[in-house]
């Protein structure tokens, strides 16, 4: 008997949240619904300034963006024509304001109240599921590759790719080690270079059109390409506290503002080639495939971007094996969440560089309308 969950992300993107629904029987899964809510442009604004807000603002902001993520739970339940009542559980990722694992005392920070997402929905929610990671010693991220060695693990060696605005990548194949590791920006310094170039009226560079319109400097990629964080070795993860404005500030001087197309075409490229850089620098074993996922999937020229310098393997949409591009992550999230609610090991430790496994997430039962025996009762073994 299959079991209904549903998963919630919202990323370094700030472009909105994504939801999906998805069943799960064994190692199946599918997606029966999913959309990406997008932010109100204020709130998008505020959640980018996210690290710079005092005690006061991001104690309303964990509020607001909690309603904000069950609305778009309620929604998706709306369209997809099931009752809440059908839903073993909710993941939610949250939104990450702060992430700091070699900081004197790791932290990490994730906004979006899940008590509130609880109370509005009447299911179970399960979140934070970075900070016991982390309390066991390792990054806190990625945590997506233990959905993918389940999912995609048992056949030939290929990655997945994840591009959010971080770019995280996982390898997975019968009789390898599962490898996994944030490789750099993904859609971050696109987003920001796309804003710039229009002067705020495009919050990303829509299908890569505007990209075309510049010159790439190869001098300024290998600048990017310069920074320490590429030549660390996995375990590792990143975020915007590295990789954002000041940074590009920093390698392109004034031409960030006098040539904002020649900049973010010059970005569009050196994300794809950090990730086929890290692949090679990283990855010792022969990849059959890349399965690309995120946000990133509809950038045609990144993706052009990255089918040329990874050949001769090939990189496909993970729409190939049926989970919608934006539905991956928030798909992984319900998985994780399952898990949790029934107690049982949902991260892999190696890859995150913790110490032992754990049962990742905290736990906010469904009240009133779902107790937590009806909550029980709609779970089946979900696989090892």
């Amino acid at each position: 008997m299959p079991s209904l969950a549903l998963g919630l992300m919202s990323g370094t993107s700030c472009d909105g949240i994504s939801a999906a629904l998805v069943r799960f029987q064994g190692r199946r899964l599918r997606v029966l619904a999913e959309h990406t809510r997008p932010y109100p442009d204020r709130l998008a604004r505020t959640l980018r300034a996210g690290e710079r807000c005092c005690a006061r603002e991001l104690s309303t902001l964990n509020m607001a963006l909690g309603e904000q993520f069950a609305r778009a739970a309620l929604a998706l339940l709306r369209s997809a024509r099931v009752s809440p009542r059908r839903v073993a559980v909710i993941g939610s990722h949250g939104h990450t304001i702060y992430h700091g694992p070699h900081d004197p005392v790791p932290s990490t920070l994730q906004v979006g109240e899940p008590a509130v997402i609880a109370q509005r929905t009447g299911i179970p929610v399960v979140a934070d599921f970075r900070p016991r990671d982390l309390a066991a010693g390792g990054e806190g991220a990625p945590l997506v590759p233990y959905f993918d060695e389940t999912f995609f693990g048992g056949g030939a060696v290929r990655a997945l790719l994840n591009l959010g605005g971080i770019a995280n990548v996982t390898v997975v194949g019968r009789g390898v080690p599962t490898r996994a590791f944030d490789t750099g920006p993904g859609n971050c310094f696109i987003d920001l270079a796309a804003r710039r170039a229009t002067r705020g009226r495009a919050r990303y560079d829509a299908h890569g059109h505007l990209a075309l319109q510049g010159r790439i400097d190869y001098r300024a990629v290998d600048r990017l390409w310069r920074h320490p964080y590429f030549r660390r070795s996995p375990p590792k993860s990143t975020g915007p506290e590295l990789f954002n404005e000041p940074l590009l500030r920093q390698v392109f001087g004034p031409r960030l503002a006098a040539s904002p197309l020649d900049v973010l075409a010059t970005v569009t490229y050196f994300t794809a080639y950090s990730i086929a850089q890290s692949l090679r620098r990283f990855v010792p074993h022969r990849l059959t495939e890349l399965i690309a996922s995120g946000g990133g999937v509809r950038n045609r020229t990144l993706m052009r971007h990255l089918t040329r310098l990874l050949a001769p393997v090939p990189v496909r949409s993970i729409e190939r094996y049926g989970i919608p591009v934006q539905a991956k992550e928030p798909a992984a999230f319900a998985f994780l969440a399952l898990r949790t609610l029934q107690g049982r090991i949902n991260h892999l430790p190696h890859t995150t560089g913790a110490r032992s496994a754990c049962v990742l997430g905290a736990l906010n039962w469904g009240q009133p309308l779902i107790s937590p025996a009806s909550a029980r009762r709609k779970l089946v073994a979900v696989p090892d």
